[in-house]
């Protein structure tokens, strides 16, 4: 089942966003983990869908609003997809990515984007075969605060 994350979800929550996070290079961080999602889901400024099975959270996924100026119309920012490495090969990413276009659709927004490495070949597969659209007429640049 996918439905949108709530506060009762944290415990199990944190644990996946906490090996998100590490399968990224950070370092293990529970409790910073879970006051930021907290702090989102609380604060109500991501939409947080989680992929359920058998009373597990498996997965999930963490959009952010963002604005098109040229389109004057809301954009979604799909910034996190996870599932569990023991859940994977069941469908849950598609079924999140699917969950985040139907709030694309809900909020009427022109769309959403993502950012992926070039060495994720799971991703690198995933997005495509989900309607996405790679542009390779831009460069992306980052700036990075020194503090």
């Amino acid at each position: 089942m996918i439905r949108k994350a709530q506060l009762d979800d944290l415990d199990q929550l944190v644990i996946l966003f906490n090996n998100y996070r590490k399968f990224y290079g950070k370092a293990s961080d529970i409790e910073s983990a879970k006051d930021f999602l907290k702090a989102r889901i609380s604060k109500q400024e991501s939409v947080i869908f989680v992929a359920e099975y058998e009373g597990n959270l498996r997965g999930f996924v963490q959009l952010f609003p963002i604005f098109s100026s040229t389109r004057m119309k809301k954009y979604w920012l799909l910034n996190d997809l996870f599932v569990d490495e023991n859940s994977r090969g069941r469908q849950f990413s598609k079924a999140l990515i699917e969950a985040a276009k139907q709030l694309c659709i809900d909020t009427e927004s022109c769309g959403m984007l993502l950012e992926t490495g070039k060495t994720n070949n799971v991703g690198n597969r995933l997005y495509p075969a989900c309607g996405f659209k790679l542009y390779d007429e831009v460069n992306f640049y980052e700036w990075t605060n020194p503090q």
